[in-house]
């Protein structure tokens, strides 16, 4: 797929003109602030380096057309400074493509420019927009989500560790069931909401992988195939991305969404011995994700709306959560803003994440070549965002907040249709 030699990340616009603004981003996220002025020098050597060598070039060209007019002394002097010319043209080219290079490998890492909004700090600074229920009580001790799952014959962790180690499970019966009538409520709203539905590829070439920002800080989490040089996908975000890459987009009624249903496969590296019981922090899951492409100025009101639809979709499964708003040190690559839905887990007693939406701004866009005509007809760059709308990660707060004493499980009132009229998910004798 062809791709520009200068993979533009953040917007060279806003790194010459407004500096601090990426500085105060960089400061944010507890990132490296001196990136800033190492990235203005290099862009100032480069840049510098084109023009001495486009000058070069211009000459060469000029003394060219002398040449072939000259004869005698004249011509042999113009010969001989035609070589000077062509030596200085090849030393400025190098000089060119080591500044470039430079400035490339350094821009590559530097993470999108945050949301002014987006509290400073790390993974525990979040800022709780707001809570939606109330934790249940029990007048009987809770089980955890496995437990529960083994007695309803519908999660087997142990044969799953059996054929494929640690982290992998089976969902059987009624877990199968369920997870494929959550998704299928999942694609179900997406459609009606005006998305199309998509099934992607889960394995993606490096060039799609690197253009969502997968390949930065987050590359120990993902799975490679280096015989096929194949990645495979943590989200469907992936897929999704490149899905128009070098294409320049018709958003002239609208933003374009897309929801796709896919499985995913994350390393969970640095995670050693962290959530190791159940099907929480997993190798494997599959999920639904909304993916839009847009305008830039729309951006900000689609990432709302991506929210809402989020919380449309946890109100269906009747569980107690928050939404918070990201810390920027806790921010993926590619994301400018990022709200959390995270569900009580009452036999952890705290909130866990089921839903994420990102507002990634141009920075993938860029990076994959993803355009649109402005009212003027030139091209411009699209703003893309993500959000999660169901994954396998949910059959932990249906199983744990809809518990009976007995051991039965209620179902969710707008889940029983998915789930062939299911009201109780009752154990195995």
């Amino acid at each position: 797929m062809p791709r520009s030699t200068l993979l533009i990340v953040i917007d060279l616009r806003t790194l010459r003109e407004e500096p601090d603004v990426v500085r105060a981003s960089q400061r944010a996220r507890g990132e490296d602030v001196g990136v800033v002025d190492k990235l203005l020098s290099l862009d100032a050597e480069r840049r510098s380096a084109i023009a001495t060598a486009d000058n070069l070039r211009a000459e060469q060209k000029q003394l060219g057309k002398r040449i072939g007019k000259a004869s005698g002394e004249e011509r042999q002097a113009l010969l001989a400074r035609g070589k000077e010319l062509a030596a200085q043209v090849k030393e400025a080219e190098a000089e060119q493509n080591r500044a470039s290079e430079e400035f490339e490998r350094l821009h590559r890492v530097v993470p999108n420019v945050v949301h002014p909004e987006v509290p400073e700090g790390g993974e525990d600074d979040y800022v709780v927009l707001k809570h939606v229920g109330v934790p249940r009580e029990f007048d009987f001790t809770p089980k955890d989500h496995l437990e529960l799952g083994e007695a309803l014959g519908a999660i087997d962790t142990e044969r799953g560790a059996k054929v494929s180690g640690a982290r992998f499970y089976f969902l059987t019966g009624i877990g199968a069931q369920l997870q494929l009538a959550l998704l299928n409520m999942a694609a179900a709203q997406a459609v009606e909401k005006g998305f199309q539905i998509m099934i992607p590829p889960v394995l993606v070439r490096p060039e799609i992988m690197a253009g969502t920002g997968f390949l930065g800080a987050h590359s120990s989490e993902v799975y490679h195939l280096p015989d096929d040089d194949l990645y495979l996908v943590g989200t469907s975000e992936v897929p999704l991305a490149g899905y128009h890459a070098d294409e320049i987009l018709d958003l002239s009624n609208g933003p374009l969404r897309y929801a796709g249903w896919s499985s995913c496969f994350r390393r969970e590296a640095g995670s050693y011995g962290k959530d190791t019981r159940g099907i929480i922090r997993v190798h494997q899951f599959d999920k639904v994700e909304m993916f839009v492409f847009c305008e830039p100025s729309q951006a900000e009101a689609e990432h709302e709306k991506l929210l809402a639809w989020e919380e449309e979709m946890l109100a269906k499964i009747e569980v107690p959560y928050r939404v918070i708003d990201t810390a920027a040190g806790d921010l993926g690559t590619s994301a400018a803003r990022k709200y959390d839905c995270e569900a009580w887990v009452p036999t952890q007693q705290a909130y866990r994440e089921l839903t994420s939406t990102s507002n990634c701004t141009t920075f993938q866009a860029r990076r994959l070549s993803v355009r649109y005509r402005d009212e003027n007809g030139r091209p411009q760059i699209a703003a893309t965002l993500n959000g999660t709308l169901a994954t396998t990660r949910w059959i932990v707060a249906i199983l744990e907040n809809h518990q009976q004493a007995d051991g039965s499980v209620r179902v969710p009132e707008a889940l029983r249709p998915f789930l062939g009229g299911k009201t109780v998910l009752t154990p195995r004798a």
